[in-house]
């Protein structure tokens, strides 16, 4: 179990003792437990689980059916796609829940201090509705501790058991971006309703919810003929989503069922981080691809004939509690299987191969086998586009090189580069048009497959691939900028910032903002020259001083800022620039208090001269 999920069994079945014996202080925020057998270095941070239904769903049930809510990124500033700028959405009543306990400045944040005062590794955990502030919970610690370099700390772990989901896609995304993927292992049992119960709306989980922790009694009777009614309907909710999300997977996007979808509102939430799925059999079958997982999560719990339904739906409320004997009985956890290499997934039943014995334990029939082979055809094909990509690099560069040159041969004629761009007077501008083409075209590819999701997650956070999408936003956008305007696109289809900046431009603006820290739209040294054509024209407009005075400064300031940074170039104050152009023509009591009046070439020159004369 180590090799595949990084950590000891008895470390594992340390976590989810402690996880269901947390259930029996309800009032605690949490239960640690600092004796971790044979991991003096570990300590398990554990969240009891509430069946109150309050605990669950909030707000309206109609407008929000499966109780989701957008997470607030100023607490979680990683939870997000960030060139799509999309917020990741998770479950209001848990997050809620997670920050009560956040908020509660006593024992949680107490217990987390100490612990990595004493540079212990911390490994939160959670049992049934315990996980998900469990999940909750390690990110905010990978958000204050490792992303924000507060202090060293070890990373933490995050061990659930039973957990519904309660996070969706672009959380996922986020995760694997952040390179946080491997701290999150989650145990289901194969038979558990649990982590399928929030595929399902609040009309169709609450009620069945209720019925759960009565089985935490192993001698409760119950009504069969309801249950069965009830999970029924939770799996058929799960079944549109698994059988939508397989449409995706196969690119099958004109199906009837595609169509239905629009008119059915589907749960948000899907799988993150590593799954172990534990059979009847007491194997372990450890799953990395969250696409995989959705699908087993569905098609492992299929019922072969209706008399089957009754007994199945009380079996799978029963599972719910299994877990600490199933684990234990798994001794050292060596009868553990990873699926991994997807596509080449056998599609018959024989026992006889190393993975087809547990493909049948999880009752994995050839429609579900497909379906994994698919998700894992999907992962190959990122990995491949990402080589495609990659063999771009160096064209990538070359054209560059080539437009860095064509700048540096502006600045000899005192107008700069975006102005001598914008005359095209000359045949290196021609040339230098042809490059930014160029440029354009690749880059709108890649920006293209990262919009549909076709390149590995971790791609917007390479350094590399940063480091040159900056390069070539701060050399090509200004350039983009003078095109627009010199064909006066402004005047057709509006302002260049409102209506003409292309996702290639935005997408690596975001991108950097994101990994160095900084402010939204901080990074805007690329695209200034489209605020100082549109204040041009608001001049040439003789629009008032006063309407246009706090944009002025505004970029006045940032242009400070930039330059002192070295973020923009010095031919942008060339004599002949339309930057200084312009700045001359603002308010001379403006001018004298400028925090750019030293950097124009006409009143610096003339300070010098008067220095000379005093």
């Amino acid at each position: 179990m180590e090799r595949y999920v990084g950590i000891k069994p008895q470390v594992i079945k340390k976590a989810v003792s402690v996880s269901i014996e947390a259930h029996k202080s309800p009032g605690k925020p949490c239960l640690v437990e600092r004796k971790v057998p044979g991991s003096p270095s570990q300590v398990i941070v554990a969240f009891p689980g509430s069946w109150s239904l309050d605990d669950w769903f909030v707000g309206d049930s109609e407008a929000k059916p499966f109780g989701e809510t957008k997470i607030d990124t100023k607490r979680f500033r990683s939870l997000k796609s960030i060139g799509k700028d999309v917020v990741a959405t998770v479950s209001e009543a848990f997050m809620a829940r997670f920050l009560r306990i956040l908020d509660d400045r006593s024992t949680f944040r107490a217990e987390v201090t100490k612990a990595t005062e004493k540079n212990k590794q911390i490994i939160f955990a959670g049992h049934s509705s315990g996980g998900p502030i469990a999940m909750y919970a390690t990110v905010w610690f990978l958000e204050e501790y490792a992303r924000s370099n507060k202090k060293q700390t070890s990373r933490p772990l995050c061990l659930t058991f039973a957990s519904p989901l309660t996070t969706d896609r672009t959380f996922c995304h986020a995760i694997r971006r952040e390179g946080w993927f491997d701290c999150f292992v989650h145990f289901v049992m194969k038979l558990d309703i649990v982590p399928r119960i929030l595929l399902a709306p609040h009309y169709s989980a609450a009620e069945l919810l209720q019925e759960i922790p009565r089985f935490s009694n192993p001698h409760h009777k119950a009504d069969k003929a309801k249950l069965a009614l009830l999970f029924a309907n939770v799996m058929k909710n799960a079944s549109c989503v698994a059988s939508h999300a397989a449409c995706a997977l196969t690119e099958s996007k004109r199906t009837l069922f595609d169509t239905m979808s629009r008119f059915i509102k589907l749960s948000p939430y899907r799988p993150c981080g590593k799954y172990v799925f534990c059979t009847e059999t007491d194997r372990l079958v450890v799953v990395k691809n969250p696409d995989a997982v959705l699908q087993m999560l569905f098609h492992s719990l299929q019922i072969g004939s209706d008399t089957e339904l009754q007994d199945t739906a009380v079996a799978s409320l029963k599972a719910h509690w299994r877990y600490k004997d199933t684990l234990r009985k798994s001794s050292d956890m060596y009868n553990v299987v990873c699926l991994e290499n997807l596509p080449e997934l056998p599609l018959s039943s024989d026992n006889t191969t190393d993975i087809g014995a547990p493909l049948s334990d999880l009752n994995l029939c050839i429609p579900a086998r497909l379906c994994l082979r698919a998700a894992g055809e999907s992962e190959k094909h990122k990995a491949d586009n990402q080589n495609t990509v990659l063999c771009k690099k160096d064209a990538i560069k070359k054209a560059l090189r080539k437009l860095d040159d064509y700048r540096t041969t502006c600045k000899t004629d005192g107008m700069g580069y975006y102005d001598a761009f914008k005359m095209q007077e000359e045949e290196e501008d021609f040339k230098a048009n042809v490059k930014r083409l160029e440029l354009a075209a690749m880059w709108d590819e890649i920006i293209e497959m990262i919009r549909q999701e076709q390149l590995p997650d971790k791609f917007e956070a390479e350094r590399e691939w940063l480091e040159l999408s900056t390069q070539f936003r701060r050399l090509v956008e200004p350039i983009d900028i003078a095109n627009y305007y010199r064909h006066l696109k402004n005047e057709d289809a509006g302002p260049y910032m409102t209506k003409g900046r292309p996702r290639r431009y935005h997408y690596p603006q975001r991108w950097r903002e994101h990994a160095e820290q900084l402010e939204r739209d901080s990074s805007g040294e690329s695209c200034f020259w489209a605020e100082v054509e549109e204040l041009n024209v608001a001049i040439a407009n003789k629009k008032p001083w006063k309407e246009i005075e706090n944009r002025v400064l505004t970029l006045e300031k940032n242009l400070r800022k930039w330059y002192d940074k070295k973020e923009v170039e010095k031919d942008v104050f060339l004599e002949k620039s339309t930057l200084v152009k312009w700045w001359h023509t603002l308010p001379d009591y403006h001018k004298a208090n400028s925090c750019i009046k030293e950097l124009i070439p006409s009143l610096k020159s003339q300070t010098q001269q008067q220095a000379g004369i005093d």
